[in-house]
């Protein structure tokens, strides 16, 4: 339901932006940012709406975690990418920023409120220009979106925002219990099965890339949607509750947020490549983190 609401909105808003004459760059953004972030903002602002912030804290953190060492290793192991592009470094040296920010948040007891929020929106457009400048935005799919008329097109909008309402009332309401029976922490529950779930379509996006030997966008949607995840998705959800990083993610899951996402900067600065040593490194790394929280 959230995978299907996602592609509906996004399609119905590209086909509505065409008619109305709107920029390129507007519905590149709507089909960049919107379709790689609405599962995780669904969940995270139904979440934070019904009074479960940790899981929306748990399923950003654990899901950029997961884009890094599950999906990219996985993609680097099955495809290696040969060559690692300036654009790539650079988003990967934004998401180190951003990493370093949230522990200084952590560490300064700063809530997630209506003012973060706005100041995520802002730097998440901003880096969204600076990107589209550098040219590390692929708008492509924005030709390849099929255009309707304005009823079909208010149709799908519509259509794809309940399956995203239902679908993250359904999501989020499944890991609250299975937190309640089996006594596991909702931050746990966010940051690993709600997150592996959020992140589910970007691995079959990264497995299906490296099928056809397509990888080499792989690497930037991957780091494109981290920067997401926290900007717009925390920015936006911070307008709906009050709420901070619970114990468990700022002592333990933001540091391997952030020590997984230095690794692969350096990585790709000091090899020039993401080959398959990165993928079964990573891999066993994602196995011993989600071992370790449940033993």
């Amino acid at each position: 339901m959230l995978v299907g609401g996602a592609e509906f909105v996004v399609r119905g808003s590209v086909s509505l932006g065409k008619k109305l004459k709107i920029s390129l760059f507007a519905i590149g953004v709507v089909v960049v940012a919107a379709g790689t972030s609405l599962p995780e903002l669904a969940n995270c602002v139904r979440a934070v709406v019904s009074g479960h912030p940790d899981i929306a804290t748990g399923d950003v953190i654990g899901s950029n975690i997961a884009n890094i060492i599950l999906i990219m290793g996985a993609t680097a192991f099955l495809c290696p990418i040969r060559k690692i592009t300036q654009n790539q470094v650079n988003q990967a040296a934004i998401n180190v920023a951003i990493a370093l920010g949230l522990i200084m948040m952590s560490f300064l007891m700063m809530q997630f409120n209506p003012v973060f929020g706005v100041v995520a929106l802002i730097l998440l457009t901003l880096i969204m220009v600076y990107q589209v400048k550098i040219g590390s935005l692929n708008f492509s799919d924005v030709e390849e979106k099929g255009e309707y008329s304005l009823f079909i097109s208010g149709v799908l909008i519509v259509i794809g925002i309940m399956l995203l309402v239902y679908g993250s009332k359904f999501f989020v309401n499944g890991a609250v219990n299975i937190a309640t029976a089996y006594g596991i922490p909702e931050s746990v529950i966010g940051v690993s099965l709600v997150a592996f779930g959020t992140s589910l379509p970007e691995l079959v996006v990264g497995v299906l890339s490296a099928a056809r030997k397509k990888v080499d966008f792989a690497l930037g949607n991957v780091l494109g949607s981290n920067i997401y995840n926290v900007l717009g998705v925390l920015g936006v959800s911070s307008f709906f509750g009050r709420f901070e990083f619970p114990p468990h993610i700022a002592n333990f899951d933001l540091y391997v947020m952030t020590g997984v996402i230095i690794f692969i900067t350096f990585y790709m600065v000091a090899m020039k490549k993401l080959g398959r040593l990165y993928g079964v490194l990573s891999l066993l790394v994602y196995t011993f983190y989600i071992g370790y929280m449940y033993i």
